[in-house]
């Protein structure tokens, strides 16, 4: 339970963060995606059920905030999470490549997949304007904001991990 609201408290703090502070920070309109970073490092510290609750969760408040379609953030950020939690076993925390290369990663595939059915399926073939624009410039963004959060995020988590182990010895 306390993990569970810690995680949902997590992922309010980052949509705060994203759409105040970070947009009032953000370089010619483009801001860091912060809940990808949460719903990624959920995914791979703690599996795949938790990466796909964390990512419904986080997509959901971006479709009640901002969204157009309700649920269509929360599927993306859904399997986004699912995707990064098969990537658990190989997960090692004081290694900051893997984490790095699959944030990259699932910003790109969510800017991808808004670009597939925000705009192409509207017949608006500006790929190359959105890439150099909007895609690159926030995963340049949200990669350099990657390095201070996951630190914060894989302190929390290992926090969490040991208040989850001391209660579970006193059951044993």
């Amino acid at each position: 339970m306390k993990r569970k609201i810690t995680v949902v408290l997590i992922v309010i703090i980052c949509f705060l963060l994203q759409s105040t502070l970070f947009k009032a920070l953000s370089i010619a309109s483009i801001s860091p995606n912060l809940l990808i970073i949460v719903t990624s490092s959920f995914g791979f510290m703690r599996g795949k059920k938790e990466g796909l609750m964390t990512g419904f969760f986080s997509g959901l408040c971006i479709d009640i905030f901002y969204g157009g379609t309700l649920g269509f953030y929360a599927m993306i950020y859904m399997y986004l999470g699912y995707v990064n939690g098969m990537f658990r076993k190989i997960f090692f925390p004081e290694d900051i490549k893997l984490p790095m290369i699959l944030i990259t990663a699932s910003d790109f595939v969510c800017n991808l997949l808004v670009y597939l059915f925000q705009f192409l399926f509207r017949r608006k073939f500006a790929f190359p304007y959105y890439l150099t624009h909007i895609i690159i410039p926030e995963l340049i963004y949200t990669i350099l904001i990657t390095v201070f959060l996951y630190f914060i995020l894989l302190k929390i988590n290992q926090k969490l991990e040991m208040s989850e182990k001391r209660s579970m010895s006193k059951f044993v």
